[in-house]
């Protein structure tokens, strides 16, 4: 197999596994009236992510590897991180859409990857995941479009 292929698994597996955590504390921690929905798509978001790091951790296993643990855990979501103002809802939105654009990113290098490792199984779970992420950047854009305009 692929060595390129088990590290993009790897690391999309570790993003999503970051992604739960930053959603649920962006759920938990946002303030006002205005969040309300943000937080509602969070939440929703969190069982969405929680699956896709379960389907990349299964093929990693059927691929003879494991799914990294917190030891090897390395953060990469600067921008996603608790406001300091808990009412600054497009610091969220913002840091939801750097996310985003950098899981599109991953499966799309995972997708050229598995492709050229002739490995249809886990181009196939790529794509599926990537169509996710692609809905989840248009949703948190649609979002932004609203603060933008005011």
């Amino acid at each position: 197999m692929s060595e390129d292929v088990t590290a993009l698994l790897k690391r999309a597996y570790q993003d999503e596994i970051e992604t739960v955590m930053n959603y649920m504390t962006n759920s938990i921690v946002l303030d006002g009236v205005r969040a309300e929905e943000i937080k509602e798509s969070l939440q929703t978001d969190i069982q969405e992510e929680l699956t896709h790091a379960e389907q990349l951790g299964n093929r990693l296993k059927q691929l003879d590897e494991k799914p990294p643990g917190s030891a090897s855990f390395e953060a990469r979501q600067h921008d996603l991180q608790p406001p300091e103002d808990s009412t600054d809802v497009l610091a969220v939105i913002n840091g939801v859409l750097t996310a985003e654009e950098d899981a599109i990113e991953t499966y799309r290098a995972l997708i050229d990857a598995a492709e050229e490792a002739n490995d249809p199984v886990t181009e196939d779970l790529a794509v599926t995941i990537l169509a996710d992420e692609e809905a989840h950047r248009t949703e948190f854009r649609g979002f932004k479009k609203e603060y933008d305009r005011e």
